[in-house]
């Protein structure tokens, strides 16, 4: 093993499969996640290490870890101080933030935060759920609850729960009557390792290739044989990145044209390029796009 490693966290859990997905999309092979803390990566100068992310932060800032993966809302929990490398756009089930909700009984009285005041509230982000009701100036008891908070809203005043669609909390019977936090996946590197050269080259082509991987996720590559004559036809359909690319045939009528865009614009243009004269048009799935 080379001396130089990068000590890398992955979050356990939820988030565990939709990252090592996006590992896999950007050029990484990770194997053994399924049956061990320390899983492998062919990579000589990567180690990682399975983390809950709600104490990544801590072990990232305390040098425990060079860098490693985790939600907004456990960096603010934690109040880690840390260097955010860049935020990835992705979860376990959507590509939109995580919401931290407030939520009550739907046969509940109470439709806002002044609602609740004196009142007791459960969560597992007990320190930012604080921070939220002291700058409405609300005096509420906070306390931590271990897991399936939906079950204890009917035992306290109410509740703060994260979510991404919402459907466990209508599946309870709650409603949401205010956002605490909205959050979203952080690359996050301890300050010293950032300060090393290796270690911050190191991190930085990890962020460039995951958000690669990301920004693939939406886009496809069309190809398609056109005439010289309905070019430009063709060319002003294509809503392009940048130019598309254009290349000549053998039968020097004709020419090869290339671009990146939006799989759902593509659906939508094929039929009007397919019209312009556009033929042999085919799609095809990207890995990574890199701007």
């Amino acid at each position: 093993m080379s001396n130089n490693v990068l000590k890398l966290g992955l979050p356990k859990g939820s988030l565990q499969g939709a990252t090592i997905d996006l590992f896999s999309k950007a050029g990484f092979k990770v194997s053994d996640f399924d049956r061990s803390y320390f899983p492998r990566i062919d990579d000589e100068e990567i180690s990682l290490i399975l983390l809950r992310a709600q104490e990544m932060s801590r072990y990232v800032e305390d040098g425990v870890l060079d860098a490693g993966f985790t939600g907004y809302d456990w960096v603010c929990e934690n109040n880690s101080d840390v260097v955010e490398v860049c935020e990835l756009l992705y979860s376990k089930a959507t590509s939109k933030p995580a919401r931290w909700v407030l939520a009550v009984p739907n046969e509940s009285d109470i439709t806002k935060p002044e609602d609740l005041e004196g009142g007791i509230i459960a969560t597992e982000l007990v320190n930012a759920t604080k921070r939220y009701f002291a700058d409405k100036g609300i005096n509420v008891k906070v306390e931590f609850s271990w897991g399936a908070t939906e079950v204890k809203a009917r035992l306290v005043s109410g509740i703060v729960e994260l979510t991404e669609t919402g459907s466990s909390l209508k599946a309870n019977n709650l409603k949401i009557i205010d956002t605490v936090m909205t959050s979203t996946t952080r690359f996050i590197a301890n300050k010293q390792a950032w300060a090393d050269k290796f270690k911050r080259e190191k991190i930085e082509n990890i962020s460039i290739l995951l958000n690669a991987a990301i920004d693939a996720r939406s886009k496809v590559g069309l190809k398609m044989n056109v005439k010289r004559e309905n070019l430009d036809a063709v060319i002003k359909i294509l809503p392009a990145e940048k130019s598309p690319t254009i290349s000549g045939l053998a039968d020097s009528q004709w020419v090869a044209v290339e671009v990146i865009l939006e799989d759902k614009v593509e659906r939508q243009i094929v039929p009007e390029l397919k019209r312009a004269g556009a033929s042999g048009i085919f799609t095809y799935q990207l890995n990574k796009v890199i701007h």
